[in-house]
């Protein structure tokens, strides 16, 4: 007898979940593309559908074939989708991650390692992840090793900012997002979408595999 993962079934209740929200108002107010059989939207800069009969989220790959899109993605794209502020804007002011409201604990703490175990995965790396950054159409920026502005959606950026270890320090990094982002998704989506921009990287450093 087959059996699904408990991701697989929050996936699925979120799928239901979805088709009870107002589609026509998640138009508005993220300017989506939109057609009688799906929604589109980027997410790290790779396309995505969310079909508006099922709920079922998919990514397109360069050919257009579509594929399932795991946890992480799924999860991040519901909750901004169904649960973002009606009024939600960015401030216009980045932070560190650590300063948004309700991040006093938990896995993106800065005593979490959640941050730590990344940073130590791409220690000697420096170059690989530039080109990664700019693949992701990330904008370079000043302060630090490897530094770059780059989009979880069009509407909600975030800064990743890299240093590299050397003889006295451990590598590290620091991710800023926009004040308000906690206005667009709940504390526990924000770990979600992060780690799913880190495997987004990860997929276009040289030398890595999806």
């Amino acid at each position: 007898m087959d059996t699904i993962s408990n991701y697989e079934k929050m996936k699925n209740i979120m799928a239901e979940s979805f088709l009870h929200y107002d589609q026509g108002e998640m138009i508005r107010k993220f300017s989506l593309q939109a057609d009688p059989n799906y929604l589109y939207m980027t997410f790290v800069n790779r396309p995505y559908r969310i079909n508006r009969q099922n709920g079922c989220v998919q990514w397109l790959d360069d050919s257009g074939t579509a594929h399932e899109a795991d946890y992480n993605e799924a999860m991040t794209i519901y909750d901004v989708l169904c649960n973002a502020k009606a009024d939600a804007h960015l401030a216009g002011n980045f932070v560190n991650i650590n300063a948004l409201t309700g991040l006093q604990t938990g896995n993106l703490a800065e005593n979490g390692g959640f941050f730590q175990q990344t940073a130590n995965a791409l220690q000697g790396k420096t170059a690989q992840l530039a080109r990664a950054c700019e693949a992701l159409s990330g904008v370079k920026l000043d302060h630090g090793d490897v530094a770059y502005q780059l989009e979880l959606f069009p509407f909600l950026p975030v800064i990743l900012r890299f240093w590299d270890a050397d003889d006295e320090f451990p590598p590290s990094l620091q991710i800023l997002a926009d004040q308000n982002t906690l206005n667009y998704m709940h504390y526990e989506t924000l770990m979600f979408a992060l780690g799913h921009l880190f495997r987004r990287i990860k997929e276009e450093m040289p030398d890595e595999k999806r």
